[in-house]
């Protein structure tokens, strides 16, 4: 059995919907797409990737096959659903709550290093899987460099606008 990395449904329209999943591969991983129409199973398309995608958001190349390939679709269901595709439906969801967690520092921490510490760690432990990466020279950075770059991705974070 596969293992399920990261899922998530798109609602094109009240007829069309999608479910996309991803799934680790002995190469990499894929991403999975199965078209509902009216509720009802209609196909399924999959993309594999080695490294990592170039989408704009996660299952959009997956997104676009499944409903460039589909016999059930008219050709304005095809063209409204290109449409749909090509709007961002990034998640921004656990941002907020991640800069939010990150922020608590200034009540529990006392010095500059133990609240830039802090934050770091929240960041990491929200972030990490969606790209952070955190400089190599990190660690040789004076603390208020260190207090200035997080606080900015903290700003970041609270102004992504969550759908």
């Amino acid at each position: 059995m596969k293992k399920v990395m990261d899922k998530k449904s798109f609602k094109v329209n009240d007829k069309i919907s999608v479910n996309a999943w991803s799934e680790r591969t002995r190469s990499g991983f894929r991403h999975i797409a199965d078209l509902f129409v009216d509720g009802e199973f209609k196909e399924s398309a999959k993309v594999c990737y080695q490294n990592r995608t170039w989408e704009s958001y996660k299952f959009q190349t997956v997104l676009k096959k499944v409903l460039a390939k589909s016999k059930n679709l008219s050709t304005e269901e095809k063209e409204l659903g290109f449409e749909y595709a090509n709007q961002n439906h990034s998640d921004f969801s656990n941002f907020k709550t991640v800069s939010t967690i990150a922020k608590m520092s200034e009540v529990f921490c006392q010095t500059p290093k133990e609240k830039n510490d802090w934050k770091l760690r929240m960041l990491k432990a929200g972030l990490e899987s969606k790209g952070l990466d955190i400089p190599k020279d990190w660690d040789t950075l004076d603390e208020e460099t260190k207090q200035e770059r997080l606080n900015g991705l903290i700003k970041i974070l609270d102004e992504k606008k969550v759908k």
